[in-house]
């Protein structure tokens, strides 16, 4: 049915940015600034308020809002700080601002709503950890970019202290809000080793960083040694394992599941970029240039996708393709998510999660490694590689996170290096 030999002839890796980028801006940012998953019917205040298709948010058009827009928004500032243009600069602010909003339609603390539904509000009662620790590297680099201006950065910097506080009071486990009210759902000190040992850490150093509360610093420096329940290891020696210290509970990681740890390997980048210590810096370094070595052969896979291919994308039929039933337990929604009729659904998606989703993930992560030596080539053939219209799912933005996390010469693109 696909033919990998028909692809466009090779363009320039800055041409086919500015196509992702044109392309992602067209379709799949809202107005609000948080990114869609992909085109479809977004859900009302009745389905979110009945969990519809499911009470997590799994399969809808808003399931990861804050994940991909948090995940996306370092790439803009990068943009933005080279270009030196009003638009980015303006697109930057779009995006952060999204970001607080997901941070502000629910009255519990440290809720993170997945994404918002026709009135700008409702959401789902299931965050996180994939959605908030998305949520702090974005609002991170928009911070300390430069972008904002001072009132403007207050605003952002108090809203990641109120999210920070009260994580800290759930002792880091993620809260739910509506129904689920009193429940957790995600917990950074007691997750999966690799990524939620990355993502602990990074919040607790961005927060000093944005705030230089010394409260911060030290919780870091305290946790940092201490071992990780289960493993037997530190959370340090766990960041310089790298990704396959969570084989044992994700065997299908290797591609599968390379876009949810696209923030792990940019968190421990942005620990090595704010560490001095020489014998952690080492730990860290260690960790990205596994990930980034290990991802490799993985990119690849952006030959398989054919940019004439017409299938449909049926997976926007969210309404037909689930069988719904009334939820009142976490494990009832997960049950509900898990009904998906095929034959109405289809499999586009899984071909592009295959073929694009999987290889353009796998840059990011070879990107962000930090050297930009480490499979430079494979990264630019990749993101030159695809027709971004023709893409049903949002997570092409990959391509952007992986070139704007490269070194760039002020010849390439006007403005200064690679930035995490």
């Amino acid at each position: 049915m696909h033919n990998p030999d028909r692809a466009p002839a090779q363009t320039p890796p800055a041409l086919a940015v500015e196509a992702a980028h044109a392309a992602l801006w067209d379709r799949f940012i809202s107005e609000g600034g948080l990114m869609y998953d992909y085109i479809g019917e977004i859900p009302t205040p009745e389905d979110c308020r009945e969990g519809r298709p499911n009470a997590i948010g799994w399969w809808s058009p808003i399931e990861n809002g804050p994940m991909f827009t948090g995940l996306y928004l370092p790439a803009i500032c990068g943009r933005a700080r080279r270009s030196g243009s009003a638009v980015d600069r303006a697109e930057a602010g779009r995006l952060a601002r999204g970001l607080l909003l997901a941070a502000s339609v629910s009255d519990v603390p440290g809720f993170i709503a997945r994404g918002v539904g026709t009135d700008g509000k409702c959401h789902y009662p299931l965050g996180s950890t994939d959605q908030t620790l998305p949520w702090f590297y974005g609002l991170h680099a928009y911070a300390v970019s430069g972008l904002p201006d001072e009132t403007e950065r207050k605003r952002v910097v108090a809203k990641m202290r109120d999210v920070a506080d009260a994580l800290e009071n759930t002792n880091w486990r993620c809260p739910c809000d509506g129904a689920f009210t009193g429940e957790f759902r995600g917990d950074f000190k007691h997750g999966q080793p690799f990524r939620d040992c990355t993502h602990y850490l990074f919040i607790l150093r961005a927060m000093y960083d944005v705030t230089g509360e010394a409260v911060w610093l030290e919780r870091y420096e305290r946790d940092i040694e201490e071992y990780h329940a289960d493993t037997g290891r530190s959370r340090l020696e766990i960041c310089a394992e790298g990704y396959p210290a969570d084989f044992g509970e994700l065997p299908n990681l290797e591609p599968n599941a390379f876009w949810i740890y696209v923030g792990a390997q940019g968190g421990l980048a942005k620990l090595a970029a704010l560490e001095r210590d020489e014998r952690i810096l080492a730990y860290y370094r260690r960790g990205l240039e596994s990930n980034a070595s290990r991802v490799l052969p993985f990119i690849d896979a952006h030959r398989d996708f054919d940019n004439q291919a017409t299938d449909g994308f049926a997976y926007a039929r969210w309404r037909d393709g689930y069988a719904w039933e009334p939820q009142q337990t976490q494990q009832d929604a997960e049950r509900v998510a898990s009904s998906g009729k095929r034959e109405i659904l289809g499999d586009r998606k899984s071909y592009e999660r295959r073929t694009m989703t999987a290889p353009l993930s796998a840059a990011a992560i070879a990107a962000l490694g930090g050297s930009g030596t480490i499979g430079r080539d494979a990264i630019e053939r990749a993101i030159t590689h695809y027709d971004y219209t023709t893409i049903n799912l949002c997570e092409f933005f990959f391509a952007e996170c992986a070139y704007y996390a490269l070194p760039h010469s002020a010849a390439q693109h006007g403005g200064s290096s690679g930035e995490t």
